[in-house]
C-alpha cells in the first residue's frame, strides 16, 4: 500500500505493519511494568541517561566514556568547565534533564525547539553566536578524504528564509497531519528536521534530543528508561547509510526504508528494556550459591564449569544446574560447545 507522509512517500508492507503492533502491544502493557517494578525504574533512568548522554555526545566526535561522565556529572560543576568535551556533555545532559522533567508543559514549537537547543550548547563559548538560532551560513553534510579534500555528501536547506519556512511549515505539519502514526510521525519529522539541518551546528544531538521528546509527547514513556542514543551509537554505520540513501532521493523522497530502521531501533530498545527488567527479577531471587556463581563469573570470564566447581568448592552437578538457569535466565552469556564450552558476563 502506498500513503503519503507530509512531503514523502512511504510503501509500508506487513512486516512494517507487524513491527508497528508489537511496539504498541509493549506499550499497552507499560503501565502495568511500571507498577510492578517502579522501585528499579528510577535506577534505570539513570543508567540510561548516562549512556544517552555519552552515546550522543560520542557520536559527534567526543571521547569521554560512559564511566567518566557518570562521575562529572555526579560532581557537576558548571563553573570548572573547561574543554569541549565536558561543556557539550553538560549541555546535553541539562537539555535532555529538561525533556525528562518538564516535556508534558513543553509544547512542540520553534520556539521551543530553539530553546533546547540553546540548553544544549550554553557551554559552548566558540557556539555562542548562533546557539537557540536559526543558521546563517550554510552548512552542507560534507566527508573528509584521506588527501584532506571534502566532498559534498547532502545539500541542506539553505540559511536564511529558507530554512525558516521549511521550519515553520514541518511544525504546521506536526499539529495538523492527525492521520499517521504518532511513531511514524516523529520518525518523519526527525527525519527532515535532520535535511533541513536548521542550525549552525548541533543538528544532530538536537533530533535525538527531539525524538525522545516526541516520543514522551505521544505517550511512550518506556523511552525515559533506555538509552536510544546509546542504540544509535551502536548502529552508527547503518544509521548514516539509511539517512544518506533517503536525503540522495530528496526532493519527494521514499521515506519507507528509514521509518523502518526507526521502528527496528525502538523494537531493539523494547526489548532490551524487558530483558533488562527480567534478569533484575532473577538476580533479586538468587540463592547465595548462585550469586556466587555468578559473582565468580564476572570476575573470571571465560572459565568452565569443571573449574568453577573446583574455585568454588561446589559440585560440577550443582554448578551445572546453576549454569542452566543463569544462560537461560539471561544473567550470563555461554561460549561455546562440548568440551570447549565456557562462561562470561552479558
Amino acid at each position: 500500500m502506498k500513503s503519503p507522509i507530509y512531503h514523502f512517500r512511504w510503501n509500508p508492507d506487513w512486516d512494517f505493519i507487524s513491527r508497528l503492533n508489537r511496539l504498541e502491544r509493549f506499550d499497552a502493557r507499560w503501565e502495568e511494568i511500571r507498577k510492578r517494578e517502579a522501585p528499579r525504574l528510577h535506577h534505570l533512568k539513570h543508567l540510561a541517561t548516562v549512556q544517552s548522554v555519552g552515546a550522543s555526545t560520542r557520536i559527534e566526535g567526543a571521547r569521554m566514556t560512559d564511566e567518566e561522565i557518570a562521575l562529572f556529572l555526579k560532581n557537576l560543576d558548571v563553573t570548572k568547565i573547561q574543554d569541549r568535551d565536558s561543556g557539550e556533555v553538560a549541555g546535553y545532559y541539562e537539555a535532555l534533564e529538561t525533556i525528562l522533567a518538564h516535556y508534558p508543559h513543553m509544547p512542540v514549537t520553534e520556539n521551543q525547539i530553539k530553546h533546547l537547543h540553546h540548553i544544549m550548547m550554553q557551554y559552548s563559548e566558540k557556539d555562542g553566536w548562533h546557539r537557540g538560532n536559526y543558521k546563517t551560513q550554510p552548512n552542507r553534510v560534507e566527508a573528509l578524504l584521506p588527501d584532506g579534500s571534502k566532498r559534498i555528501i547532502f545539500e541542506t536547506t539553505p540559511p536564511g528564509i529558507q530554512t525558516q519556512e521549511a521550519m515553520r511549515q514541518l511544525v504546521e505539519w506536526y499539529h495538523r497531519d492527525t492521520e499517521v502514526h504518532p511513531l511514524v510521525k516523529t520518525g518523519a519529522f526527525v527525519y527532515e528536521f535532520l535535511s533541513i539541518h536548521p542550525f549552525q551546528d548541533g543538528n544532530g544531538r538536537l533530533s535525538r534530543l527531539m525524538t525522545i521528546w516526541l516520543l514522551l509527547k505521544s505517550g511512550y514513556e518506556w523511552i525515559s528508561y533506555v538509552s536510544l542514543e546509546h542504540e544509535i551509537e551502536n548502529r552508527k554505520g547503518e544509521y548514516y547509510a539509511v539517512l544518506r540513501k533517503t536525503q540522495a532521493q530528496r526532493p519527494n523522497e521514499d521515506l519507507t526504508e528509514w521509518l523502518t530502521f526507526f521502528l527496528g531501533t525502538l523494537e531493539n530498545l523494547q526489548l532490551k528494556l524487558e530483558n533488562k527488567l527480567q534478569r533484575d527479577m532473577v538476580l533479586r531471587t538468587l540463592t547465595p550459591k548462585e550469586n556466587k556463581v555468578r559473582g565468580f563469573i564476572e570476575a573470571h570470564p571465560g572459565t568452565g564449569s569443571g573449574e568453577i566447581a573446583e574455585k568454588l568448592s561446589l559440585s560440577l552437578s550443582t554448578v551445572k544446574r546453576i549454569l542452566k538457569k543463569l544462560t537461560e535466565a539471561g544473567v550470563i552469556a555461554r561460549y561455546g560447545k562440548g568440551k570447549g564450552t565456557h562462561y562470561g558476563p552479558l
